[in-house]
């Protein structure tokens, strides 16, 4: 089919280059172009995701002359599309691919790049951890994928040694619940999660610590930022890796001060230990 016709806008709010058609079909504008008060307030998060993103989207553009950008957990992948149009589609090179379990929601997001001319975005159906990559990743992101769908895209990047990683965790009970049947000798720290809603905002604060320590187990500079509300979400923390080296023997030690005071053992840990990964593991000589 052939591409939709850019209608570039000047103002502001519009991320510069960006089709509006394509912001209406994502339902980012409304279906006469309009731009009410909730589109303005998206917009004004997705130049901030992708001004983010730009650092690591550039390194990879400078690596490699085909960068690979893989969007996990893609839902109806808004990021994809944006990422294509504002990074890879001027740049004339690179392919995104976004994974998403949901037949239906792929089935949409296929359809729309094929309707707007996004030749190299395309759509696995499947578990992250179930997919094979054409390639070694440059980028993997992950925009509120939920619970432990996280932690599969971060394995991903770490078992595919991708140069970057950037993920938005969203709702994270499993170490809440880990938390219940936890009994640390420091009375101190059990107080930190004697009531249940304690438990959950302590649990999703180190469900983050966590995967912030396995990325930087395995050679990845971390840098945890705010990424301000996003969509209709109270989770905004962006966790950004660069890897820059192959381990880090001093993360692995407070990693596993920080599994062995709390007692828990969130998804990343089991996910990479299960890949022969371990992050709490001394590094073996090569």
């Amino acid at each position: 089919m052939a591409k939709q016709q850019h209608d570039p806008r000047t103002d502001p709010d519009v991320p510069k280059g960006m089709s509006v058609e394509l912001l209406k079909d994502l339902h980012l504008l409304t279906r006469d172009g309009q731009l009410n008060a909730d589109a303005r307030r998206k917009l004004k998060q997705i130049r901030h995701l992708v001004g983010l993103l730009r650092p690591a989207l550039d390194d990879a553009m400078a690596r490699a002359p085909e960068p690979l950008v893989v969007d996990c957990g893609a839902g109806k992948s808004y990021l994809g599309a944006l990422l294509y149009e504002l990074v890879l589609g001027p740049a004339g090179r690179g392919a995104l691919v976004a994974i998403e379990a949901r037949p239906e929601l792929s089935e949409q997001a296929a359809a729309r790049a094929a309707r707007f001319g996004q030749a190299r975005f395309s759509v696995a159906t499947g578990a992250i951890a179930d997919i094979t990559l054409p390639r070694r990743p440059n980028v993997i992101t992950a925009l509120h994928a939920c619970d432990t769908a996280t932690d599969d895209a971060l394995a991903l990047a770490i078992a595919q040694a991708a140069d970057h990683v950037a993920v938005v965790p969203c709702c994270q009970a499993e170490v809440a619940r880990q938390l219940e049947t936890s009994r640390p000798d420091d009375p101190a720290i059990g107080a930190l999660f004697a009531h249940a809603l304690h438990r959950r905002e302590l649990g999703s604060h180190l469900t983050n610590v966590v995967r912030g320590l396995a990325l930087e187990a395995h050679g990845y500079k971390v840098t945890v930022t705010e990424l301000v509300g996003w969509e209709h979400s109270a989770k905004n923390e962006l966790i950004l890796g660069k890897r820059v080296n192959r381990y880090d023997k001093a993360a692995r030690a407070r990693l596993r001060a920080v599994l062995d005071r709390f007692g828990i053992e969130p998804a990343i840990v089991r996910e990479l230990t299960a890949r022969g990964l371990d992050p709490r593991a001394e590094p073996q000589p090569s």
